[in-house]
């Protein structure tokens, strides 16, 4: 444990010397498979969705129940283009709502040549119309995600990762409220252990959103219809099972920015060592106490 002498003031102002204060400490708190599947899964993450927005854009509709067509009326995701007018213009419907989002969704590109398809080029690997290439990329870095989410909870459960560092015990949920607190305030904790909201949000996204992508796409592939044909029934048909992939994805997109946010809120460099070497720098005062973590 390392110390440090320091001046501190006292309240009419003459120093005081202090010895023998401890400084903050830097622990192992990522263990190098878990660093190494953290940045397997952001790689996939990263393709699936860009792919993703390439395949959707193939047919930029969404859908609930078994069926879709003209002689149904169960969209409740529409992005495309129409006339006006003053123009071509792109829209967003949304459980029936139209939005003007020209530029951004349905109409996107130069002013001058404007490209009617729902997500914009930037948005989509290939940038082009490619569906198939699109679909090539989606379902390789599926299996990469999946087979690695697998290994990891098989590991996890066997070193005991997921019942010491990540399954929320009673003192964290009674703790709950004042994490709120503090995070509502950017004021983080540094530890060698994850905080109440770290736990549930990343078990949310390893035990929920994960597995639930994985099904809903499985319930979308013919090939597994054949194998194993109830799977699309329980998630309330094809239509149903694609429409919750999507907003699993969006959920995902949303964790990943506000997990960017509270990063660069609680210590970038700090943050990335720890997810990059495993080191991590904890606070004096946690040592001993590892009942908080950082952002």
């Amino acid at each position: 444990m390392e110390s440090q002498s320091r001046i501190v003031q006292q309240s009419d102002g003459h120093p005081v010397p202090t010895s023998n204060r401890p400084e903050s400490e830097l622990v192992y708190r990522q263990t190098r498979w878990t660093r190494l599947t953290h940045w397997v899964w952001a790689l996939s993450l990263f393709f699936l969705l860009l792919s993703g927005l390439q395949i959707f854009n193939a047919h930029p509709a969404l859908y609930i129940g078994k069926q879709s067509g003209f002689q149904f009326d169960n969209d409740v995701l529409v992005i495309g283009s129409d006339y006006s007018s003053n123009g071509p213009i792109g829209y967003t419907e949304l459980l029936g709502k139209r939005f003007n989002t020209t530029g951004i969704l349905g109409l996107s590109g130069p002013i001058d040549n404007l490209d009617a398809r729902a997500f914009p080029a930037w948005a989509t690997i290939p940038s082009g119309q490619d569906l198939a290439t699109g679909r090539v990329v989606h379902f390789f870095f599926a299996w990469a995600l999946s087979a690695t989410l697998l290994a990891w909870l098989v590991a996890s459960a066997l070193s005991g990762h997921l019942r010491r560092d990540l399954v929320p015990r009673a003192d964290d949920i009674r703790r709950l409220p004042r994490d709120i607190a503090d995070h509502a305030r950017l004021k983080f904790h540094h530890s060698r252990d994850y905080n109440t909201l770290q736990k549930l949000a990343y078990g949310g996204v390893l035990f929920v959103l994960l597995p639930l992508m994985i099904l809903t796409g499985l319930a979308m592939s013919p090939s597994m219809n054949a194998a194993i044909p109830f799977l699309a029934d329980m998630l309330g048909g094809r239509q149903t099972a694609r429409t919750i992939h999507f907003v699993a994805m969006a959920l995902l997109v949303g964790f990943f920015i506000v997990h960017m946010l509270m990063i660069l809120a609680a210590g970038p460099i700090n943050e990335l060592r720890s997810i990059i070497t495993g080191w991590y720098r904890t606070d004096p005062s946690e040592r001993g106490n590892s009942d908080k973590g950082s952002a």
